[in-house]
């Protein structure tokens, strides 16, 4: 494995750690898929080759970004920033319609969709990132550092959040982190916190006020989700979803039963994505659960390690964001599989059917991997300088 992982520039354990875990989706795909089969038809070979697909066209996006310059990263940010916001139009507009929810683009010619919030979450940390490094000066001012960083975050936050609530808060927290990280003081962390709650509530005041304008066309399943109460047949479904899942983890036990074995997969129609940890934790059992808690944490701690020791500003920044976002939708996986959250759809990185979540991750790290290799390249011409002089 040494052979190959020399082609591989960056940071050793975050690679194997990545490439174990796509490599091991295949498995856990064929196993989980057997709803799927039951309600679209096909067959789950079908669905391995499709994620298998997926795969291999986020490795090979990963190779190519951890090969590119990191200066080039930083100043396509801001086009990709404009890109996002030009994909969530078009989506808002003509985005294909799934389970209600207007959220992903169909690739012309081929039988694929692509989630367009996938790429504006990446978009939207890499220009915060580029934004606090240039406005570090200048942060104690609202109108010269404080508002040009808050207008993309609820630009793109604003796009989102009518089809997606749950990726449009998770992504509005993480900014608010990173404007933390970035060093914004805290009394305007404050009332930047206080003036989106109140402007949430006046755009919820419009929707109750005057429903024929219908605002927020998902707000009864949020407010379901919300106070888990079956008021319609989406919402017991649901509701049985979320029992399904918690009774699939109590039946996991400790060594679980077995790949392949699970039962309450076939009852979870997201056992595949939302509801991954689930279905792995009733398969795999409580033990290899509480390794794969390790695994991600250790993935968070060697990009945080990577952050501390990189010198550029928007690399620390970009990479810290990236590091807590992926932890954060595994994070939320398992608080909604467990009940502790209500039913959303955040899935695993790495371990979930592929799509575009799946490649988006994957170039997170390669951009990740950028920097580690820029900062090792650094490193190795420091130490030879003193060589060169003898």
């Amino acid at each position: 494995m040494r052979d190959y992982l020399k082609y591989l520039k960056g940071d050793r354990i975050i690679w194997i750690i990545t490439l174990l875990m796509m490599g091991f989706s295949l498995v856990t795909v064929y196993s989980f898929v057997p709803i799927l089969v039951k309600i679209e038809g096909g067959t789950p070979f079908s669905y391995l080759f499709k994620h298998f697909i997926y795969v291999v066209i986020g490795f090979i996006a990963m190779y190519f970004v951890h090969r590119v310059n990191p200066k080039y990263i930083g100043q396509l940010s801001k086009f990709s920033y404009y890109l996002a916001i030009g994909m969530l139009l078009f989506t808002l507009f003509f985005g294909v319609e799934v389970n209600g929810a207007g959220r992903w683009i169909r690739i012309p010619f081929v039988s694929l969709t692509f989630q367009s919030s996938d790429f504006a979450k990446l978009a939207l940390l890499l220009y915060i990132s580029k934004l606090l490094v240039r406005k570090k000066e200048k942060l104690d001012n609202w109108r010269e550092g404080i508002f040009p960083i808050m207008l993309p975050i609820v630009v793109i936050c604003g796009l989102i959040v009518k089809d997606n609530f749950s990726t449009a808060f998770m992504l509005f927290m993480l900014s608010m982190v990173m404007l933390f990280i970035g060093r914004v003081p805290f009394l305007k962390l404050m009332s930047i916190g206080i003036a989106i709650v109140g402007l949430a509530g006046l755009v919820l005041l419009l929707h109750l006020s005057l429903p024929s304008l219908n605002i927020l066309s998902r707000y009864d399943t949020w407010k379901n989700r919300i106070t888990n109460r079956a008021a319609s047949d989406e919402n017991n479904l649901e509701n049985a979803q979320a029992n399904n899942a918690k009774l699939a983890i109590h039946n996991g036990h400790f060594f679980g039963q077995g790949v392949g074995d699970g039962k309450l997969k076939e009852y979870l129609p997201e056992a595949y994505a939302d509801f991954y940890y689930a279905s792995f934790v009733e398969e795999f059992g409580l033990i290899f659960s509480v390794i794969l808690v390790l695994v991600y944490l250790i993935l968070l701690f060697r990009i945080i390690k990577l952050a501390l020791a990189n010198e550029d500003l928007f690399q620390s920044f970009a990479s810290l964001g990236i590091g807590i976002h992926l932890l954060s939708q595994a994070s939320i996986n398992m608080l909604v599989c467990t009940g502790v959250f209500p039913v959303t759809g955040q899935n695993m990185p790495f371990l979930a059917m592929g799509g575009s979540a799946l490649i988006m991750a994957c170039v997170s790290i390669g951009i990740i991997q950028s920097f580690a290799y820029q900062q090792q390249k650094k490193k190795d011409l420091t130490t030879a300088e003193p060589k060169a002089e003898k």
